[in-house]
């Protein structure tokens, strides 16, 4: 009674204050939010009745349905998805209530729901196989046969397709082993051994063999019985256990392997040494190549491959680089990195006309190998020509897009996650002109993020200098000045950290538009002498900028004045990107390609290639990205002049 009494009087002000009457009603939503989190049916019907015409009452009626739906209510389900149909709302609400009709195999509507849907989820496309099974689809064995061996972690729903095809008799003891192996390599120690549940009784791992391979694996090599490599479980299980070895130390397991591989089959032996050899790939030893030449033909996941791929380009190799990527799967070899460095490996070997065949392949993309394969081809790396501004009609169009609204909604309140996946949502289908004026309109809202996404989307039609926002300029310029760094790189690396928001927050705890995590927020305020520095300052725009290109200095000064290394330290740390240099010296796009990390080996060609488009802008004249990338030097004994630096 006192929220409605309160509520009751806060909307008598709405004549007088507009502007107060969308922040009731933006308080009406939230409050209506927090009761469906906290399962208070009372509180949002409360919290309904105050939300008038607001952009997201759609959700509110959402939140209403999803609460009601134990009831059996399907009608006013159906109604809501009727008036909604095609909208990200309605797409959510409908695979809720698709998970909620699988749970209790009402598998007849859920077929008819499922066609509905404009982009499932795998959990959701999941039990639509069930239901499809259930009536006698065995069309659907064949979707699952394709899964059996990418699909390591599958969902709830998923596990009934799996063992379907193990009751129908597909799956054989060699594909229960090979699934089995391929989720170990993916540190899915769990999920192999569900997998192995599925072996006929005379292969079923005995008592917590399993499991005692898993956690002791060299305890487990030094104490088999005479007999242990008699059986396939044996075997199988002494494989697994020089796999868990070599996570932790190739160079041990491939000595452990010397001694047993005898005793193996050709299939566990391959495997074994496939495993040492990634793990060594990762590590960057030396002897990873021979260790791969010795897996022979064992089928490598594609994680496998493309390290073999990265152990060949750190030693030269390039005829492995050839060869190994022409035997990749033709979706993985499509991508701009491995027909990049095919190209390459052509090059090398004295066939231009298919090197340059290659990297036209690629060229004119504006990402890291598309820009590298310009240079290849002699071509500078520019940006298209920018195209006409939006209309104020298109401008129009764009703002009064309900899914848009909706998103800048949520934006407004706070809740960006939900804003992004509306704003996603709603670009779909639009063409270049509706995407241009769409990321103009979040340009001017100051959403930096999505005017970027949005505008990267264009197909013919493109405008740079909205992918490329360079906001906070009168902070961010002078601060770059100051600690003599090149403003383009600050910017590329700035665009990568956060996308220009300036509260953004990692998972890690990172803070601001350049993520710095709290301790070496304050080392840096430390070193520098700011005084009176507290944490709750982070995200102050002027504070973080200054911390944080303080601490790009303090970065590039202890590796060499490198960007490259420099970058790979912003992410990973200064000690990992010193360690993943080579003992000579290393062309710069490949000690990018073989940083061990995937998210830090993403970052880092990102930032390189972001530099050479803010650069471009800045100055007026095309950059060379082959230039900033250079040479990296030998790793070196010698310390950091920072010792401390974190």
């Amino acid at each position: 009674m006192k929220f409605q009494l309160v509520l009751a009087g806060l909307f008598g002000l709405v004549l007088a204050l507009p502007g107060a009457a969308q922040e009731v009603r933006d308080e009406a939503f939230l409050s209506a939010r927090d009761a469906f989190r906290n399962g208070n049916r009372n509180r949002l019907e409360q919290a309904a009745a105050g939300i008038g015409n607001h952009e997201l009452a759609p959700y509110v009626e959402n939140y209403r349905l999803r609460m009601e739906m134990d009831s059996g209510n399907s009608e006013a389900l159906r109604a809501f998805l009727a008036r909604h149909e095609g909208t990200n709302v309605a797409e959510r609400l409908r695979a809720d209530w698709i998970r909620w009709l699988g749970k209790r195999s009402t598998w007849n509507v859920i077929e008819r729901e499922y066609a509905a849907l404009l982009a499932p989820e795998t959990d959701v496309t999941c039990w639509n196989q069930q239901a499809r099974l259930t009536r006698g689809d065995r069309s659907v064995l064949d979707e699952a046969d394709r899964l059996w061996l990418t699909m390591l972690e599958p969902p709830e729903a998923c596990r009934p397709l799996i063992e379907a095809l193990v009751i129908a008799q597909r799956v054989s003891a060699d594909d229960v082993w090979q699934r089995a192996r391929r989720q170990l390599e993916a540190n899915r120690q769990g999920q192999a051994r569900s997998t192995l549940n599925y072996l006929p009784d005379s292969q079923l791992p005995e008592g917590k063999s399993y499991e005692l391979t898993i956690a002791g694996p060299q305890r487990q090599l030094a104490t088999q019985a005479a007999n242990w490599h008699a059986s396939r479980t044996g075997r199988e299980l002494t494989a697994i256990a020089i796999q868990r070895l070599a996570v932790s130390d190739p160079r041990l397991a491939a000595g452990e392997l010397e001694k047993r591989q005898q005793r193996l089959d050709d299939t566990q032996r391959e495997w074994a040494w496939g495993q040492i050899a990634l793990q060594a790939a990762r590590r960057h030893l030396p002897e990873a190549v021979d260790w791969y030449a010795r897996a022979g033909l064992s089928p490598l996941s594609d994680e496998a491959a493309q390290w073999k791929v990265r152990a060949a380009l750190r030693v030269q190799d390039w005829g492995t680089v050839r060869e190994t990527i022409m035997a990749m799967p033709a979706e993985l070899s499509a991508r701009p990195e491995w027909v990049y460095w095919l190209g390459r490996a052509h090059r090398a070997g004295g066939r231009l006309a298919e090197a340059d065949a290659l990297f036209a392949r690629i060229a004119g993309q504006a990402n890291f190998y598309g820009n590298l394969a310009d240079e290849e081809l002699g071509r500078s790396i520019v940006a298209p020509p920018r195209a006409r501004p939006p209309a104020p009609e298109e401008l129009r169009e764009a703002g009064n897009n309900a899914g848009v609204r909706r998103a800048l909604a949520f934006f407004r309140v706070d809740m960006r996650t939900e804003g992004v996946r509306e704003w996603n949502w709603s670009l779909r289908g639009m063409s270049d002109r509706q995407l241009l004026a769409t990321a103009e309109l979040a340009r001017r809202q100051q959403i930096w993020d999505r005017a970027i996404n949005t505008a990267e989307r264009t197909k013919d039609e493109h405008d740079y200098a909205l992918r490329f926002l360079a906001p906070y300029d009168e902070h961010v310029r002078p601060a770059a000045r100051n600690q003599s760094l090149d403003d383009a790189w600050v910017y590329g690396l700035m665009r990568q950290e956060s996308r220009f928001i300036t509260n953004a927050r990692s998972s890690a705890g990172a803070s601001g538009l350049m993520q710095l995590m709290p301790a070496t927020a304050k080392w840096v305020a430390r070193k520098i002498g700011l005084r009176d520095y507290q944490h709750s300052r982070v995200n102050d725009t002027e504070t973080n900028v200054l911390l944080g290109t303080s601490y790009m200095r303090l970065v590039m000064e202890n590796l060499d004045n490198h960007p490259v290394l420099a970058s790979a330290a912003y992410n990973a740390g200064p000690g990992r990107a010193k360690r993943w240099r080579a003992d000579r010296p290393l062309e710069g796009a490949i000690y990018a390609e073989t940083i061990p990390f995937s998210e830090t080996r993403d970052y880092v060609k990102k930032v390189m290639s972001n530099a050479i488009y803010y650069s471009a802008m800045f100055n007026g004249r095309p950059d060379s990205l082959k230039a900033r990338l250079g040479t990296i030097g030998p790793a070196s004994d010698q310390s950091m002049k920072d010792r401390d630096l974190p």
